[in-house]
């Protein structure tokens, strides 16, 4: 499928697995045919899981100033402005109060690590995460500490469980008014309640003026299935990457090669032809 000339379409596309490789290298061929299809008038942009300090270095490797970023899985939507001091300012911002959710699940998985990001993008945290895996700005503390401040996003590491264990330890606790997902390995990533990058992507496409027929999103997690399925109910165009689990591929419109494969590069060359 080649989509029209001259229409603008918003572009939206994940980091990991998907822009980068899951070790976080970036394929000259995939950012050079993001730039490629920049240049030809379309907004192509970040929704990532990522939080705001993991996901502007992003941007800048790929050569790309678009004018939004959707950061901690639709929580944060950054806008650029070239007067704030990073380049960038926070345009909206979704909390919740993580008590609940906190308290619920230390009662169902014992040992985990647990992880609050505030509205700065401060991680506070207890137990063990892997290097790198939370951002520059983390404080080590006490669990009670993390109780007590509206958060974006709450991570919870739980190394002992297999995955398979694991989604159904996440189903049996009935989470509410929350959003949550589940990443490739034991790693739950919540958000405020009804917040997904869907819900981020669909901000930017009214902001944008842009039609809802005319988005397309990428992605090979979990946490893209909200916004393959908000891209594809307004007939736009939702790819998975091709190491995507199954439960992405089935709200998928497409698929492409995986991130070794350079999955994303091949996409936009099919659907956006010079």
């Amino acid at each position: 499928m080649t989509l029209a000339r001259g229409d603008r379409w918003l572009i939206g596309l994940d980091i990991d697995g998907t822009v980068l490789t899951e070790d976080g290298e970036l394929d000259p061929r995939v950012a050079s045919e993001i730039r490629r299809v920049r240049d030809l008038g379309h907004e192509v942009m970040l929704s990532t899981g990522r939080s705001v300090s993991m996901t502007l270095p992003v941007i800048d490797r790929l050569g790309i100033t678009p004018s939004y970023a959707v950061c901690a899985n639709g929580a944060i939507v950054m806008r650029r402005d070239k007067e704030a001091p990073i380049g960038w300012v926070r345009d909206r911002v979704e909390t919740f109060d993580p008590r609940e959710v906190l308290t619920t699940i230390r009662g169902h998985l014992a040992g985990a690590s647990f992880a609050v990001e505030d509205e700065e993008g401060m991680f506070r945290f207890t137990g063990q995460f892997p290097e790198g895996a939370l951002a520059a700005g983390r404080l080590q503390v006490e669990f009670d500490e993390l109780l007590d401040s509206p958060a974006t996003r709450v991570v919870v590491l739980s190394p002992g469980h297999a995955i398979e264990d694991f989604l159904q330890v996440v189903e049996r606790m009935g989470l509410h008014k929350v959003s949550y997902n589940v990443g490739w390995t034991a790693w739950l990533d919540i958000a405020p309640d009804g917040v997904n990058k869907g819900t981020g992507m669909e901000y930017v496409r009214e902001l944008l003026g842009i039609a809802r027929d005319h988005v397309m999103v990428m992605g090979d997690g979990r946490n893209d299935i909200d916004m393959f399925e908000w891209a594809a109910s307004g007939g736009g165009v939702a790819i998975a990457m091709g190491q995507a689990p199954d439960e992405v591929r089935a709200v998928s419109t497409d698929v492409t090669g995986t991130d070794l494969e350079q999955g994303v590069a091949s996409a936009l060359a099919r659907y956006f032809q010079a």
